[in-house]
């Protein structure tokens, strides 16, 4: 099988990566073209565009940042992916973008004969790296089958919600969570900090417990450390949180935490933070309480 991968930023690189060595034939291509070597290397195809990407591909993943980028990769009229793919071909989208713009551009593709499953992920860049990310799919019964041996491979847990956008709809549920875990989080370790315990200890107490969670276990010590490598880019959970608002609105569902999120974030971005790591909303806790930038020791 042939599989075309459209997008070699954090997440789609390795989801690459881990398709070639699963053996699929490959295709890639990327906007900024010299991200396409390392995998030319591991004996990828380069294609010029992604309709060149897509022509003879049987799935079409794509992964990049914002709903402008998917519909100007699938449905651009001179380069899109649409004016090349085959009839019966089917497009995977793991972006994470607007339900409604996802389930309009599955209208185009199925006009054409052409299959498509919104598929976002969550679990950072180490789940993509492993091969272990959450894949939240929407798009017929038929289409997530025939999507199943690419998203096993970048997933090891892929669960159908329902119709086109549904896959969209659970990561802005996803997101929503995540964002007041991270918040509750850097809140916890600077009190604990501040008020004389150990945040480390304090760690490795609460996680036994009820507030165990992925988040504590893996990005407590990029706030301890007041380091923040990726992990998932601040400014791109913020553009994440704005879907979220925006369906929360066209709902009529109130989101008071993921509304303040928003806000902290929009001033951690001012000031230059955005390509950080998410968990960087520490710095926003830190500086209220006065805490120096550095490690937060005992």
């Amino acid at each position: 099988m042939r599989v075309a991968v459209i997008g070699l930023g954090t997440m789609g690189a390795p989801m690459a990566d881990n398709l070639i060595k699963a053996g699929f034939e490959v295709t890639v291509h990327n906007r900024t073209r010299g991200r396409e070597e390392p995998f030319q290397k591991l004996g990828a195809s380069r294609a010029d565009s992604p309709a060149a990407a897509a022509a003879e591909a049987q799935i079409v993943l794509t992964c990049v940042s914002d709903t402008p980028d998917v519909e100007g990769v699938l449905l651009d009229r001179e380069r899109g992916v649409i004016n090349e793919a085959k009839p019966g071909s089917l497009v995977i989208d793991c972006s994470s973008i607007e339900p409604e713009a996802t389930r309009r551009m599955a209208q185009q593709f199925r006009a054409k004969d052409i299959g498509f499953v919104d598929a976002p992920v969550s679990g950072g860049s180490e789940g993509a790296i492993k091969g272990t990310l959450t894949v939240m799919c929407g798009g017929s019964e038929e289409d997530f089958e025939r999507a199943q041996p690419v998203l096993q491979v970048i997933g090891s847990r892929v669960t159908r919600i329902g119709p086109v956008g549904c896959g969209q709809i659970a990561k802005v549920a996803n997101q929503v969570v995540i964002t007041g875990t991270f918040m509750a989080l850097a809140e916890a370790l600077t009190l604990a900090y501040r008020a004389g315990a150990d945040p480390e200890r304090v760690v490795e107490a609460i996680g036994g417990g009820v507030a165990g969670s992925w988040i504590l276990n893996n990005r407590s010590q990029k706030m301890l450390d007041d380091d923040y490598p990726l992990g998932f880019r601040l400014r791109l959970h913020r553009k994440d949180l704005g879907i979220a608002l925006a369906t929360a609105r066209d709902v009529q569902v109130p989101l008071p935490i993921a509304s303040l999120v928003a806000t902290i974030e929009d001033s951690l971005i001012a000031q230059g933070y955005g390509d950080e790591d998410m968990s960087n909303l520490a710095r926003f806790i830190r500086h209220g309480a006065g805490i120096p930038d550095g490690p937060m020791k005992a």
